[in-house]
C-alpha cells in the first residue's frame, strides 16, 4: 500500500497515469490554498469531472475503505484538503458542509496569521483563537482532520493538546534536519505524535537538507532517526509534489490576494519559482526507489509498510468519520 498524504499538482490525465505506474493506491490533494467557499466548490467541481473522465484511474475518496477499494480496482483514491481556513470563511456551519462535500484535512492557517491560529511566518505567534477553539471543536465532531503543516509552534503545540481526536502535520521534515521555517521542532513533533497524531515526510526541495541536491540516503536516514525518536506508527509519506504546476501557481500560493507585493517565502528574487526537485523524486513512477532507500537504511516488514502507507490508512479509518462513528463506510 502507497499513499501520499500532499500533493499539489498541474492535474492531467499522464499524472492520472504516473500515480498508477508509481502504484500510489491513494493520495490526498490540496484544493484550496486562498480560496473562499464558493471559489473551493469550483475546485470540487472540477474534480468531479475528472472523476467522470476518468473512472479507470482515479476514484473519490471519503473514507478508509475507498483506499481498499482502490487497490481491488487498480485506481488511486483522491481524498481533499485546505492549506488554510479560508474555505470557511468566518461561518463556522461551513465545517460541517465542507466535510459533507468531501474535505478530511484543513490547515488551521497558512503562512499567515488566519482567524484560528497563527502561521509559521508570522513574528508573534498567539496560539489559538477564540474561534479556531471553537472550529477545532467542530472540526472533531464531524471528522475533518486538523492540519497544522504551515502554523507556528505554539499555534501547533496548543491544537494538539486541546483537539479530541489526533491531528495531522500532513508535510513537513524536522527542523533540526533542515532549518526551514515550515519544517517542525522537536517539542512540536512530539506534542502532535503524544496525542496519536501523524506527520508525513516532505520532499520539496526547500523543506530539504541541501534543497535540490538532498540525496535519497540522507532523506531516509532522516526519517529512520525521527521514527526512532518519536514512534514508526505516527509517520509516513507527505511529499508536497507540485508537479508541472507553472511559477505563476507558487505566487499564488504565497500571496494569494493579502498582499500588493511580491512575497517570496521560502525563495528569493533570484530564484522565486518552484526549485527543481531532487534527481531521485520527480513524480509519482519514483515511489518505488524512496521504498528502497528506506529498506536501504533498514526499514522492512511493518515499519516500511507503515510509512510507505499504511499508517495513514490506520489514521483515516479512525479520524474521517464523526465523532462516535464506527470507522467503516461502505
Amino acid at each position: 500500500m502507497r499513499i501520499d498524504n500532499l500533493q499539489y499538482a498541474n492535474w492531467s490525465e499522464k499524472i492520472f497515469r504516473q500515480l498508477r505506474e508509481g502504484g500510489v493506491d491513494a493520495i490526498h490533494v490540496t484544493i484550496a490554498y486562498h480560496e473562499n467557499f464558493r471559489e473551493t466548490v469550483l475546485n470540487f467541481e472540477q474534480w468531479n469531472r475528472w472523476f467522470e473522465q476518468y473512472p479507470d484511474l482515479i476514484m473519490k475518496g471519503q473514507w478508509a475503505s475507498d483506499v481498499d477499494r482502490a487497490i481491488e480496482t487498480g485506481r488511486t483514491a483522491v481524498f481533499f484538503g485546505f492549506q488554510n481556513p479560508s474555505p470557511i470563511e468566518d461561518d463556522i456551519g461551513l465545517v460541517e458542509i465542507v466535510h459533507t462535500l468531501g474535505a478530511r484535512f484543513m490547515q488551521l492557517s497558512y503562512n499567515n496569521q488566519s482567524l484560528l491560529a497563527t502561521g509559521c511566518y508570522e513574528a508573534e505567534d498567539t496560539g489559538i483563537t477564540r474561534m479556531g477553539k471553537q472550529v477545532i471543536k467542530e472540526m472533531n465532531r464531524v471528522g475533518l482532520v486538523v492540519d497544522m503543516s504551515h502554523s507556528a509552534d505554539r499555534s501547533t503545540i496548543e491544537a494538539a493538546e486541546m483537539s479530541e481526536r489526533p491531528i495531522a502535520i500532513t508535510h513537513a521534515n524536522p527542523y533540526d534536519w533542515s532549518p526551514a521555517l515550515r519544517n517542525k521542532k522537536d517539542d512540536v513533533i512530539r506534542a502532535v505524535t503524544e496525542n496519536g497524531g501523524m506527520m508525513g515526510f516532505s520532499i520539496y526541495p526547500h523543506h530539504l537538507q541541501n534543497k535540490s541536491d538532498c540525496t535519497l540516503e540522507s532523506f531516509c536516514e532522516m526519517i529512520a532517526r525521527t521514527v526512532d525518536k518519536f514512534g514508526a506508527e505516527h509517520f509516513g509519506i507527505g511529499t508536497d509534489l507540485c508537479q508541472d504546476q507553472p511559477d505563476s501557481v507558487v505566487e499564488w500560493m504565497r500571496v494569494g490576494r493579502w498582499s500588493k507585493e511580491i512575497d517570496y517565502g521560502e525563495g528569493s528574487a533570484a530564484a522565486p519559482g518552484f526549485p527543481p526537485m531532487p534527481a531521485w523524486f520527480n513524480d509519482n513512477r519514483d515511489f518505488g526507489k524512496l521504498e528502497n532507500g528506506l529498506r536501504a537504511v533498514g526499514f522492512e516488514g511493518a515499519d516500511l509498510a507503515g510509512i510507505m502507507g499504511r499508517n495513514w490508512h490506520n489514521f483515516y479509518e479512525t479520524n474521517f468519520c464523526a465523532a462516535g462513528e464506527t470507522a467503516q463506510h461502505e
